[in-house]
C-alpha cells in the first residue's frame, strides 16, 4: 500500500466525517490503482494529481455519500468529441465529456465497485494526460 499524505490524513482526523471508513477505503483504492499519483486537499477534500495536474478529487460534503469527480484539472479545456473513456461498468454519471462522477453511499459500494473503480482510473488517468 502507498503512503498517504500526511496532511490530508491531519485535515480528515479534524473532520470527524461519518463516513470516513469509506473515505479511507477510496484514498486506498486510487493510491494503490496507479504509480505516480500524488495526495494532496482541493476544494476541502482529498485530490489525487498526475504529473502535477489534478485528475481525481473526492468530495466529502455534504456527509451523506461520497463523490469522486474525474476531471481534466481546473482550467477549462476544449471538450473531447467523444467521452475520455468508455465506462462499460456505469459507475461513472457523465457531465461533460471530459467530466463524470461516480457516487458512494456505503463501504459496500464501494468493495463491490473496487475493481471496476480500479480499471476507471487508470484509463482516466493515461486518456487525460494524452488530450
Amino acid at each position: 500500500m502507498k503512503k498517504m499524505n500526511d496532511e490530508v490524513t491531519k485535515f480528515l482526523d479534524e473532520l470527524n466525517h461519518p463516513l470516513r471508513a469509506e473515505i479511507e477505503e477510496l484514498r486506498q483504492i486510487i493510491l494503490n490503482s496507479m504509480n505516480g499519483l500524488a495526495e494532496n486537499i482541493k476544494w476541502n477534500g482529498p485530490n489525487y494529481c498526475f504529473e502535477d495536474q489534478d485528475r481525481v478529487t473526492m468530495r466529502i460534503q455534504p456527509p451523506k455519500q461520497i463523490q469522486l469527480i474525474f476531471h481534466r484539472g481546473a482550467k477549462k479545456i476544449i471538450q473531447p468529441d467523444d467521452k475520455l473513456i468508455d465506462d462499460k461498468s456505469g459507475l461513472l454519471i457523465w457531465k461533460e465529456n471530459d467530466r463524470a462522477i461516480a457516487t458512494f453511499k456505503n463501504l459496500d459500494e464501494i468493495k463491490k465497485a473496487k475493481l471496476n473503480l480500479e480499471g476507471i482510473l487508470n484509463s482516466w488517468i493515461n486518456a487525460a494526460k494524452q488530450k
